[in-house]
């Protein structure tokens, strides 16, 4: 099980601590200090992270010539009667991540479309697919 522990420190800034490391997350200029990544850009990382660890290992595993993997990733709110696939209200909101992968090396064309396939089935990119729970406990200190 991974956990995670965020701290406020001041203003909108967070230390968010691993088992082995600590890093600042903040709000851009505008609300916070820009000292860190916001919580979406932490959300993209990870989601990042996940799948150039996932296709390094598959192209491992394989064998296969994969240079170093680039993926660049946004996020935006969208209206759902903008998009043509959901099945949500029209006024409703839909959150998009665009994912660009950026795959060097000399591959074919049926290692690339595998790697497509392998990219959609790394654990971060399943979790935000699949049913998900938050369970909230808290605990007011005084």
């Amino acid at each position: 099980m991974a956990t995670v522990t965020v701290k406020s420190i001041e203003r909108l800034r967070q230390l968010v601590i691993t088992d082995r490391q600590a890093i600042v997350s903040d709000e851009p200029p505008e609300a916070g200090d820009g000292l860190g990544p916001d919580p979406y850009q932490l959300l993209l990382a990870a989601l990042g992270s996940c799948t150039a660890m996932t296709l390094r290992m598959y192209a491992d595993r394989k064998g296969w010539p994969l240079g170093d993997v680039t993926v660049e990733l946004s996020h935006e709110h969208v209206h759902a009667k903008d998009c043509a696939e959901c099945a949500l209200r029209e006024d409703a909101w839909l959150d998009v991540i665009r994912r660009y992968i950026l795959i060097p090396g000399p591959l074919d064309e049926e290692q690339k479309a595998r790697l497509r396939m392998v990219a959609d089935r790394c654990p971060v990119h399943r979790t935000l697919h699949g049913t998900m729970r938050v369970l909230t406990e808290m605990d007011v200190a005084g």
